[in-house]
């Protein structure tokens, strides 16, 4: 019994420590985390149960595994998070401060792939690849940006600071800083020339091309109304 007793306080005393270890040296990422999240209740339940925070403590300890050259066990920990999480960053990959991944899973990160600070992902996100040349071929993502869910950021491009990558968007292209990114492949927009507010609002979301069919549809409108009141003033002649 006292054999017993004495495992588990040794178990207690490693898990109160590991906790305090991941508050300091994770406390911006999870404030991040519960800034970004409204479902988070507590400090708490965010290191424990948000798995995007459990892959980005992995990444973490991965990277530093990549950079001293020890490739092999840097990638073991990637798998191992991958498997665990749902979520797999390469660990080669540079990722900036109070960086949050919102539900996770389905999220990849590439090799090469240059990420900012207080940046956003949901779910399903890649930031993919092209071709099979070695060197950067993978996106650099700017501060404060958010990619909406199953978005799809691919090649060696840039997104600007500020910027919003609407739901399963295709970006194949730049993106300048402040704008908005929608469709398939991607289009920009700009909503006033003003930086994209945090509120991270997926609805109210500029759409050109929406908006080029409704102006389209306005001025088919406007010439059928123009019509009619032309023909009805040529009966009203017609009578006199």
């Amino acid at each position: 019994m006292v054999y017993i007793i004495n495992i588990f306080i040794i178990l207690l005393v490693i898990f109160t420590v590991k906790l305090a270890l991941i508050v300091i040296f994770f406390y911006q990422d999870i404030r991040a985390a519960q800034k970004k999240d409204p479902a988070a209740k507590s400090f708490l339940e965010v290191i424990l149960l948000y798995q995007g925070l459990h892959a980005l403590i992995y990444y973490r300890v991965a990277h530093a595994f990549y950079q001293i050259k020890l490739f092999f066990l840097a990638r073991l920990l990637s798998q191992i998070a991958r498997f665990f999480t749902g979520i797999e960053i390469h660990p080669g990959a540079r990722i900036g401060r109070r960086f949050f991944i919102d539900h996770g899973s389905g999220v990849v990160i590439g090799e090469t792939a240059i990420v900012g600070d207080d940046v956003l992902l949901y779910q399903g996100v890649t930031l993919g690849g092209t071709g099979i040349l070695q060197g950067k071929r993978h996106p650099t993502i700017g501060n404060n940006v958010v990619v909406g869910a199953g978005a799809k950021v691919l090649g060696n491009i840039t997104i600007g600071d500020n910027s919003y990558i609407g739901a399963n968007a295709v970006v194949i292209k730049d993106v300048p800083p402040n704008s908005t990114v929608v469709g398939v492949p991607g289009r920009i927009t700009k909503q006033d020339g003003k930086k994209m507010d945090v509120s991270l609002d997926h609805v109210h979301i500029l759409d050109p091309i929406m908006q080029s069919i409704e102006e389209l549809q306005d001025r088919i409108n406007k010439l059928e109304n123009h019509g009619l009141a032309s023909h009805s003033q040529s009966q009203d002649l017609e009578k006199k």
